[in-house]
């Protein structure tokens, strides 16, 4: 199993949409890479310097890296700066996050694959994982409670396998 940690706006959409493909074992949504230590949905959202993520274990196997990030790439815009659909602010900003340093060949291979279709550079972070806090629980499978919720990804790309 691999776990890549995938901020990509809001983080119901995000989690929702991976959750979808054969090969992904598991979804967390929560805060990455600000101040270490637990934190709410209320400091992240008063700019704690967190991003709204969701992390994803995976077989490789099954779903290997540099697909997982192809779906990535298809539900943000890589080119905007802390803002994805109407989501506005620090917590929104895209960035792709790591624990094992043996995922960054497939991983940089992927970037580089996707910044090839821009003239100008992504404004998507590559990182190693600082800290990670897994979100409240009213969070965790947001859009499978809540249908109806508010989500920047188009639908149609919720349900891909149909």
């Amino acid at each position: 199993m691999k776990t890549l940690y995938l901020a990509g706006g809001c983080f119901w959409g995000t989690q929702r949409f991976f959750d979808q493909f054969d090969g992904v074992t598991h979804t967390e949504v929560g805060y990455a890479n600000g101040p270490a230590g637990d934190v709410t949905y209320e400091e992240v959202c008063k700019s704690s310097g967190h991003a709204e993520t969701v992390r994803v274990d995976y077989d490789e196997s099954v779903l290997p890296t540099a697909k997982l990030l192809e779906y990535y790439f298809m539900v943000i815009d890589p080119l905007s700066v802390n803002k994805q659909g109407g989501d506005e602010g620090v917590q929104y900003r895209t960035g792709v996050y790591y624990d094992d340093p043996t995922l960054l060949e497939d991983v940089k291979a992927a970037f580089e694959k996707e910044q090839a279709k821009y003239d100008k550079p992504m404004a998507v972070e590559l990182l190693p994982l600082e800290s990670f806090c897994g979100a409240e629980e009213y969070h965790q499978k947001y859009l499978v409670k809540n249908p109806t919720g508010y989500c920047h990804i188009a639908p149609w790309l919720l349900d891909l396998k149909k």
